[in-house]
């Protein structure tokens, strides 16, 4: 079942081990009012997970984000910055708590790259 995505927050991928919230916050903040900024940890080193999304209050404001930060650096480090989709909550045995946070959004991501290549004939954007 395929998920809306929420037009207003942002996966961003690649981030530096030294870039915090507020460090993301003032990345992003120059294109609208932030809303929230979040960087989930790794439960075992409680350090983020490379990862983080933000929420602006408007969509336009998070769609001149993206279209600024995609392939931009920070810290040394070149972003991945698309739509993110919401958080599939999962059952089973073991329930939602034991599966992998932000597992949805990275297969999303890397199907949007291959689209986005294959419609812009641009092997490039597959790195």
């Amino acid at each position: 079942m395929n998920q809306p995505v929420q037009k207003n927050t942002l996966y961003v991928g690649g981030l530096a081990e030294e870039v915090d919230e507020k460090i993301l916050h003032a990345a992003f903040v120059p294109f609208g009012e932030v809303k929230d900024v979040k960087t989930p940890l790794d439960q075992s080193t409680q350090k983020h997970r490379s990862f983080g999304f933000v929420t602006f209050l408007e969509r336009e404001d998070a769609a001149a984000a993206m279209d600024n930060m995609d392939g931009a650096e920070l810290f040394g480090r070149v972003l991945t910055v698309n739509y993110a989709f919401p958080e599939r909550i999962k059952g089973g045995e073991q329930g939602w708590a034991a599966q992998p946070m932000g597992y949805e959004v990275w297969t999303r991501v890397f199907d949007y790259r291959r689209v986005k290549a294959l419609l812009c004939n641009d092997t490039s954007l597959l790195r």
